[in-house]
């Protein structure tokens, strides 16, 4: 009996998960994005990298998504549809952030709530990539590619999003107030040369 109540209760939470849209794969699916990556892009990276071991092929390690919302400081609920939003955008419960230190000029205070923010990993962090470069970039008006230069010097790279509106998940009609966002793609590169490589590979459209 107690071996048949744990499967009810695990089969409950598997359904759950995928009512509220948070698990967009199965344990078995892989994103096609990964499949590509190991079937295409690794041998590609490895032969223009010059690279002898295919360890050292660079790969993405995880994507954060991070939304500030600096009225917070004033009014903290202004802060749950910016998580309720971002949850959608990643499938993912997002983290609150809070301020690191006080700054009396903005009336922010050590410890506050000022946003929130999601660290990607896995197969949720391809499925996000893949959407991000072949659906959400797209759909920016007036898009002619995403800068060449934002990398960090380590082979990451953060792309800045003006509004949420970008991702087909957000109802236009409940959207409150247009919310930024920063997506930082870490990679294993070794340099911005290699990060820039990798990305390229992926569909990540620069700017020529």
């Amino acid at each position: 009996m107690a071996k048949d109540n744990k499967k009810e209760k695990k089969g409950a939470g598997e359904d759950t998960r995928q009512a509220g849209g948070e698990a967009r794969h199965s344990a078995k699916e892989t994103p096609r994005m990964k499949v590509r990556f190991d079937k295409e892009i690794a041998p590609a990276l490895m032969k223009e990298l010059n690279l002898g071991n295919p360890m050292a092929v660079p790969h993405l390690h995880k994507i954060i998504v991070n939304m500030g919302v600096g009225e917070a400081t004033q009014n903290a609920k202004v802060l749950d549809p910016a998580i309720h939003e971002l949850s959608q955008i990643t499938g993912q419960k997002p983290v609150t952030t809070r301020a690191k230190k006080s700054i009396a000029a903005f009336k922010v205070r050590e410890g506050m709530p000022i946003g929130g923010m999601v660290t990607l990993r896995g197969h949720r962090m391809y499925e996000f990539f893949d959407r991000l470069v072949n659906i959400v970039l797209p759909r920016v008006r007036d898009f002619k590619g995403v800068s060449a230069k934002s990398f960090d010097g380590r082979g990451n790279y953060t792309l800045g999003l003006r509004d949420q509106l970008i991702f087909p998940e957000i109802d236009y009609a409940k959207v409150d107030k247009l919310k930024g966002m920063n997506v930082t793609i870490v990679t294993t590169a070794k340099s911005d040369e290699q990060g820039r490589s990798l990305l390229k590979h992926l569909g990540m459209p620069f700017r020529a």
